[in-house]
């Protein structure tokens, strides 16, 4: 390493954020971008381990050593050309990604590992700003022409891939603009949307057609896509959101969280709002779930001007701090905190709903008990809180088979899962090719990421006999 002392001599730094009371009143980005003698410090950090656990630790299986040292050493475009070799969208993931990479960081052992997050993002946005990410457009054209459906981080993936491959790539989109969960899920003080259209400029620039507004199996029959190109891509996302159906579900004011998050992106981009607005101003909020969209839910509740935010988990409260020797470099169960905490909210665990109760069909609360690790009800411990808006952060369970799923006839796994397996992604239907959430169940985008880079080599063997892509 360009430093072999670093990790000794300079503490672990990372953004610091706009103050609350400012970000509250936006709903754009609110990282303070770090100075780049900071950021090679930094890089410096990054010791002469040995076994880079990193690497494992990272789904994508980032050269994060690699990089680390290149900033070190002031090397930005070598760095951003190792970054994506392995990588198609290090903006997405150094905003969104949990990092298990720096969980894995041997530095970890003392709970101060390498901010590999943060110099991930710098080296992105630092190639964006000196223009080094030009369009790379295939040298040769194979004449062959795939589908992938679904333009969330797999599909996009995979599609970027293939065109570079020489493929004649179409992406289609139900929605009205591209990016997926990306750009309907996330909300845009996490990752604001010129972010995904950057990229996807780029990609048309590579030759990729990108066909939103179109819903496979609704404006479209399923079984066209076979026919028309010489291979289909399924990434579509898992899109069915788990239920609480107990007393009282169908009050007005329980509503999914999705549903919550996407009005508040489209209400940003301008974008039509279907069904009934759902807004929590001036309304007392309660999150059901513990997860990154139940704290994507909190985060937005208090932008939108919420009297109280309340956000209670089935399972309990983890512990501060892990067991280092029992589980590092694997990701731990421990308490995390994100900035949508940080802003304002109550936070309970080891609490179960038993029923919504309402007033003239309008919800007013909940009736809740606290839960053994088994979810068993402690006698005694029955209590209300009052809401005026629920929002279902529990999940989801599997890809919506209605439409195009069903259409094609692909065979699922135990859990309603497209059936597929990751030496080829190739499904039960001929030609037809699955990746990301609708094969493996709701995961990371990093995860997605890593599968659409995979079965595009897959496609790529499976259309020429061979391939060149990286796996």
């Amino acid at each position: 390493m360009g430093k072999p002392t670093g990790f000794k001599e300079f503490d672990r730094q990372t953004p610091r954020y706009q103050p609350v009371g400012e970000r509250l009143r936006h709903f754009g980005e609110f990282t303070l971008p770090m100075a780049e003698d900071e950021l090679a410090r930094q890089g410096a950090r990054c010791m002469d381990c040995g076994i880079p656990f990193c690497h494992q630790g990272c789904p994508v299986n980032n050269i994060i050593p690699d990089w680390n040292d290149l900033v070190f050493h002031g090397r930005w475009r070598d760095a951003i050309e190792t970054l994506h070799s392995t990588n198609n969208f290090p903006e997405f993931t150094g905003r969104i990604c949990p990092a298990p990479c720096e969980a894995a960081c041997t530095l970890n052992i003392q709970d101060v590992p390498v901010a590999i997050k943060t110099i991930e993002q710098a080296i992105v946005e630092r190639a964006w700003a000196e223009g080094w990410l030009a369009p790379e457009p295939a040298t040769r054209r194979t004449g062959k022409r795939v589908a992938v459906v679904g333009s969330g981080p797999a599909g996009l993936a995979a599609a970027q891939q293939l065109a570079r491959a020489g493929h004649q790539v179409v992406v289609f989109e139900k929605n009205a603009r591209v990016g997926g969960l990306l750009r309907y899920g996330i909300p845009d003080f996490k990752l604001e949307k010129t972010v995904i259209d950057r990229r996807v400029a780029q990609m048309e620039a590579e030759g990729v057609e990108f066909r939103t507004g179109t819903h496979i199996g609704i404006d479209i029959p399923a079984d066209s896509l076979v026919k028309d190109f010489d291979a289909v891509v399924l990434a579509g996302g898992s899109e069915q959101p788990r239920d609480l159906p107990i007393p009282g579900r169908d009050l007005d004011g329980v509503h999914f969280a999705m549903d919550f998050l996407t009005q508040q992106n489209r209400r940003l981009a301008g974008e039509a709002i279907d069904g009934p607005e759902i807004l929590a101003k001036g309304k007392k909020v309660v999150v059901i779930g513990g997860g990154d969209t139940g704290a994507d839910c909190v985060g937005t509740s208090n932008r939108q001007g919420a009297v109280s935010v309340t956000q209670i988990e089935i399972m309990g409260q983890p512990p501060e701090r892990e067991d280092k020797a029992a589980v590092w470099p694997l990701w731990p169960n421990k308490m995390r905190s994100s900035s949508s905490h940080e802003e304002g909210c109550a936070r309970r665990w080891s609490v179960a709903t038993t029923a919504f109760r309402g007033e003239g069909g309008r919800l007013v609360g909940l009736d809740c008990v606290e839960v053994d690790s088994a979810f068993k009800p402690f006698a005694g411990t029955e209590f209300r809180i009052e809401a005026d808006l629920v929002l279902l952060a529990m999940g989801f369970v599997h890809p919506v088979h209605t439409g195009m799923l069903d259409g094609l006839g692909v065979k699922k796994d135990g859990r309603g899962n497209v059936l597929a397996d990751t030496d080829r992604y190739q499904t039960s239907v001929s030609k037809v090719f699955a990746a990301g959430d609708m094969r493996r169940g709701q995961s990371l985008v990093v995860w997605a990421i890593r599968e659409g880079r995979q079965v595009a080599r897959e496609v790529d063997a499976f259309l020429m006999g061979s391939s060149e892509l990286p796996r």
